[in-house]
């Protein structure tokens, strides 16, 4: 537990499902203020409220998408009206599909890349905006993936994305750390969340993913999200600019593990 985050006012996009629910969860067991985000998950986030404040946390919900600036600023709107400030943004709202490159058409790929790259700079660029006016130390996190690191065929849109998130997280931890805002991102490796789903499904490819994981299992959605307490606390309140992997050694060369090579 991290009792620096106590009473913390954390805005998390797509909080509602997979990694963003987690995350909802865990930061109002630390007894958090948590806006969370959603896009059509309207029925699922009371789920999410709900527990949140039988852990002594609070929370409030907010519908938005975050490729929409006005969604984006309503967001923080409502986070300060509703608690009073904003400490902890968290960019996690995300998209994939699978595509041959050859195939990809330009209305897919600005999707992708509308929703993973330029959305978490919206949500970065109001919170900064937001912190520097108040003189808040505050703490942002983006939700990258191993796919800034590994290339992804047929995923061409994704990966070009999440790189993109890697260097904007870089840059901005480099620019506003003199005044105490520190940028950082997760970089998941598989996670079983609904995204996952069908894919875990198979156990055939269930398989041959677990083949590419060294310690051998698919991480779970809390995982995840006991990293993103950590950079928010004030135990990791030295560190800017990182790119946290939460992969089981996916980006080792898991192919290497046996002597190979």
């Amino acid at each position: 537990m991290y009792p620096s985050l106590e009473g913390k006012v954390v805005v998390i996009t797509g909080g509602a499902t997979g990694l963003g629910k987690a995350m909802s969860e865990r930061f109002g067991a630390e007894k958090a203020k948590v806006v969370i985000n959603y896009f059509n998950e309207e029925q699922e986030v009371q789920g999410i409220i709900e527990t949140i404040e039988k852990a002594g946390g609070s929370a409030s919900a907010i519908q938005g998408d975050v490729t929409k600036e006005e969604d984006v600023e309503r967001m923080i709107a409502h986070a300060i009206k509703t608690f009073g400030s904003l400490d902890v943004m968290i960019n996690n709202a995300g998209i994939e599909n699978e595509v041959p490159s050859e195939e990809l058409t330009l209305e897919d790929w600005n999707k992708v890349i509308s929703t993973n790259l330029t959305g978490q700079f919206i949500g970065c660029r109001e919170a900064i905006n937001y912190m520097l006016e108040n003189k808040i130390k505050g703490s942002i996190i983006n939700m990258s993936s191993v796919h800034q690191e590994i290339p992804w065929p047929h995923f061409v849109h994704y990966a070009a994305s999440k790189g993109g998130v890697k260097l904007m997280t870089e840059t901005l931890a480099l620019e506003f750390a003199p005044h105490g805002i520190r940028v950082n991102c997760i970089a998941p490796g598989a996670i079983d969340t609904p995204i996952n789903a069908e894919k875990f499904s198979d156990p055939e490819l269930k398989k041959g993913v677990v083949e590419l994981i060294p310690m051998g299992y698919i991480g779970k959605p809390e995982e995840i999200a006991a990293c993103a307490v950590w950079l928010a606390s004030t135990e990791a309140s030295y560190v800017t600019g990182l790119t946290l992997y939460a992969d089981g050694g996916m980006t080792q060369y898991p192919g290497f593990q046996a002597g190979k090579g």
